[in-house]
């Protein structure tokens, strides 16, 4: 029987997860994509949520002037509504929320702080989770072209922000301009790859199976040497979150819930059955 015209597909609400990880959100910056957060975290549903850093940016309210919208308002209402339907939240700040780190260690009300935490994923696989600004000694070099890159990445991520208030005027999808420029830079591709392997040497000096970080606004999500790496991204551009489904799978989203990357269960091993020959033996 054809349906009425008038009636449309309800989407179906996205599968609960176990755990999901989030970064540099930088809440209450220009730059932050807060509406499209808001969305995603009211629908998301999980058993822990890690805030991996630069989630409230305190380094911009106190140097530019404050930008706090309603839909930045609707960021922290929507994680508290998590945390009242039972999500377990553990909160690592970053550079950009440094002062958040005087209370690592302490178990507030709404949240647990910590400096960096090991996650054991249901499959077994121990995870390093840190923002990942420890790093930026390995792979930084604090010249005056370091510091023009800081001021041409704000240009960018201005441009960015809008390019895609008018594309979502005309119906058209998100789309990273700085993602694409940065790709598009040897000297940025040099610098996260130095950053990629400083994460990925620190998980194997602490006899860890991966790391989980944010900090570069890279999302990323592969197996190197045997090694999980991944960057939760952000949402000043890339607008993605990592989340472990209930079998240990491992999955980049993005601000729609859409999997962009994805690595599957450790395999459980068993020991082969011995054959009909090798019993005769």
């Amino acid at each position: 029987m054809r349906m009425p015209a008038s009636s449309a597909a309800v989407p179906l609400p996205p599968p609960a997860r176990r755990t999901a990880f989030l970064s540099d959100t930088h809440i209450g910056s220009k730059h932050c994509h807060a509406a499209e957060l808001a969305v995603f975290l009211e629908t998301l549903r999980c058993d822990r949520l890690y805030l991996v850093g630069d989630i409230v940016d305190l380094w911009w309210l106190s140097h530019r002037r404050a930008h706090w919208q309603a839909s930045h308002q609707r960021v922290i209402e929507a994680l508290h509504a998590l945390r009242r339907a039972g999500t377990d939240i553990v909160y690592i700040p970053g550079n950009h929320d440094r002062p958040m780190r005087r209370f690592c260690g302490l178990a507030l009300p709404a949240m647990r702080v910590r400096r960096r935490a090991v996650h054991v994923t249901v499959d077994g696989r121990r995870l390093l989770v840190v923002h990942g600004d420890e790093f930026d000694a390995q792979t930084q070099f604090g010249n005056l072209q370091e510091r023009f890159g800081d001021w041409l990445y704000y240009r960018i991520l201005t441009g960015n922000q809008l390019l895609n208030r008018a594309r979502r005027r005309v119906g058209m999808r998100y789309w990273s301009l700085a993602e694409f420029l940065k790709r598009r830079s040897d000297a940025a591709e040099r610098y996260i790859e130095r950053y990629r392997q400083a994460g990925l040497s620190e998980a194997r000096r602490r006899g860890l199976d991966g790391i989980v970080c944010g900090h570069i606004h890279r999302a990323a999500l592969e197996v190197r040497h045997g090694l999980v790496y991944a960057n939760d991204g952000d949402w000043v551009e890339s607008l993605t979150a990592l989340v472990e489904d209930h079998d240990g799978t491992l999955r980049l989203l993005s601000h729609t819930h859409a999997t962009l990357a994805r690595i599957g269960p450790r395999p459980v091993f068993t020991p082969a059955l011995p054959s009909e020959n090798s019993l005769a033996a």
